[in-house]
């Protein structure tokens, strides 16, 4: 394997664990969304203390849904926007559930990261804006962080 082909091949797995910090600990920005979200309950969850702001569980839902559409952007063959009701799902079921999908989705995402082939991160990524794979997963992560930042001021 030429030394290009080991840089990139770890690329991946340097994007993996930059997902993992953000969202389970180890961030160089502080609290991961793990640390954010730990002790919040449902009740704390559905509070809006900042009128017309978004509570902690549609920000939870939201990233969520990202996570989902970054990971299906990364197999898709053609181009799909998303829906208001995707980027903004409602709250349904209970605030565990939503946890749950959470962590489920935090494994897909890692999971098709690390399987994702690291010679096509600098490819075009089917998404509506122009960018690549390697722009879209670091989106994702960056996104994750933002979020976790407003949920943390949301919890003060």
């Amino acid at each position: 394997m030429s030394d290009s082909a080991k840089r990139d091949a770890s690329e991946v797995s340097r994007i993996a664990d930059q997902l993992r910090r953000v969202c389970d600990g180890g961030a160089w920005l502080g609290p991961s969304l793990k640390e954010v979200l730990s002790g919040v309950d449902e009740d704390r969850a559905r509070r809006r203390p900042i009128a017309r702001a978004h509570t902690i569980w549609e920000l939870v839902l939201h990233v969520t849904a990202w996570i989902r559409i970054a990971r299906e952007r990364l197999s898709a063959t053609e181009t799909r926007g998303h829906t208001d009701r995707e980027n903004w799902p409602p709250m349904a079921s209970s605030w565990q559930d939503t946890l749950a999908l959470l962590e489920r989705e935090i494994d897909a995402l890692e999971a098709a990261i690390l399987a994702f082939p690291s010679e096509r991160l600098d490819d075009d990524a089917p998404a509506p804006e122009p960018q690549t794979f390697y722009v879209l997963l670091h989106g994702v992560v960056q996104h994750i962080a933002y979020h976790a930042g407003q949920i943390a001021v949301l919890q003060k």
